[in-house]
């Protein structure tokens, strides 16, 4: 058995409360994980949906259009985004002699899932694009506020989704002006730059 003098023991006493002390201290001043309230959460859930939109909506980097008429190789053509109707025309296998080159326009740009039609010289033929019974057009333009799904889509990157997304936002908020439609999710200024010349709103 141990024998501490007087001193001794107030030493020992003294080193025990000192470990105790610092133990304590380390203890409560150890970092505590960061608590998320709600608002945080929320802000944070909606960030990544909008990220998540912007990614889904970012123009594919090949389209596939249906050309059929007088070119040699009708059926689907697969083309870079961007593309005009000249390029689908020579991945077809090219014009036929008899093809009418004044009822198409070979610059016209393409978007995905379009139908092409290659008429022959005398031909009855009517453009069906921008055609429509309810004044949605005027002069070859869509008026956006009042056109249809169909319609939309035949604009040079508007596929299904964003035809979606355009007829959603017109029905809680009209379009005022046609730079209004950059406001909705997934049309940003390339894409508008795109379509400024073919749309309206009235």
């Amino acid at each position: 058995m141990l024998f501490f003098s007087k001193k001794e023991q107030i030493i020992l006493v003294f080193l025990v409360v000192i470990v105790v002390s610092i133990s304590l201290f380390n203890f409560l001043n150890k970092e505590k994980p960061e608590l998320l309230d709600d608002e945080t959460l929320v802000e944070d859930y909606i960030n990544g949906l909008n990220e998540l939109d912007e990614e889904n909506s970012e123009e594919p980097s090949e389209i596939m259009v249906h050309i059929s008429g007088q070119v040699y190789n009708p059926g689907l053509v697969i083309l870079e985004a961007g593309s005009r109707l000249i390029d689908a025309v020579e991945l077809a296998g090219g014009l036929k002699k008899d093809a009418d080159l004044d009822k198409i326009n070979l610059a016209k740009k393409l978007s995905d899932e379009e139908k092409i039609y290659i008429p022959k010289i005398g031909e009855e033929y009517i453009e069906e694009v921008y055609k429509s019974s309810n004044s949605s057009t005027t002069s070859g333009k869509i008026n956006i506020n009042t056109c249809t799904k169909e319609e939309l889509m035949s604009l040079p990157g508007i596929g299904e989704v964003l035809a979606d997304r355009i007829m959603k936002y017109r029905s809680e908020n009209k379009f005022q002006t046609i730079e209004d439609i950059k406001n909705v999710s997934g049309i940003g200024e390339k894409r508008f730059e795109d379509i400024k010349d073919l749309i309206i709103v009235k």
